[in-house]
């Protein structure tokens, strides 16, 4: 799809020039453990101690499904972690992913992106462990971020 760059890489460490914003996709049961969080902890590990405070004090904040957390790691990087999967575990229900709660959380992003006047790195969020379809995910990435003018870069993990 137009307006989306895709490199191989990691999308822990994105390389581009300006502000950063590095998105991913979180459960809505405070689970943090597997899959790209693991790589982004060993970089990073400030997303994840903000992650579970949030999820901890969801009885009082905006936590839950379509929510964003931006959480500063460095001058001119961010790590939005956005609640778009329903549990863990692929189940009766079906897969753990929710497009409409990442359709909601990319577009809380594109507002914070916008002002940031930032561009937006991510794994092919929603279609590992939560057991989404990239062909659902990349029309809502280029509807909601790229059609906003959002430089968005795409990395398919090397090896």
């Amino acid at each position: 799809m137009s307006g989306i760059t895709y490199v191989r890489g990691d999308a822990t460490a994105p390389s581009a020039k300006g502000v950063k914003i590095i998105a991913h996709v979180c459960n809505d049961v405070g689970g943090w453990g597997k899959g790209f969080v693991v790589a982004l902890s060993r970089r990073r590990p400030e997303p994840e101690a903000a992650f579970r405070a949030w999820y901890r004090g969801r009885s009082s904040n905006d936590f839950g499904l379509g929510a964003v957390q931006l959480v500063q790691v460095e001058p001119h990087v961010w790590v939005a972690n956005m609640v778009g999967r329903r549990g863990i575990r692929t189940g009766s229900k079906g897969v753990p992913v929710r497009y409409e709660a990442i359709d909601t959380a990319l577009g809380r992003l594109a507002g914070r992106a916008a002002g940031l006047g930032t561009s937006v790195h991510m794994p092919r969020i929603g279609c590992g462990l939560a057991g989404g379809r990239w062909s659902r995910v990349e029309p809502l990435v280029a509807d909601r971020l790229v059609r906003r003018g959002i430089p968005v870069t795409v990395y398919d993990h090397e090896g």
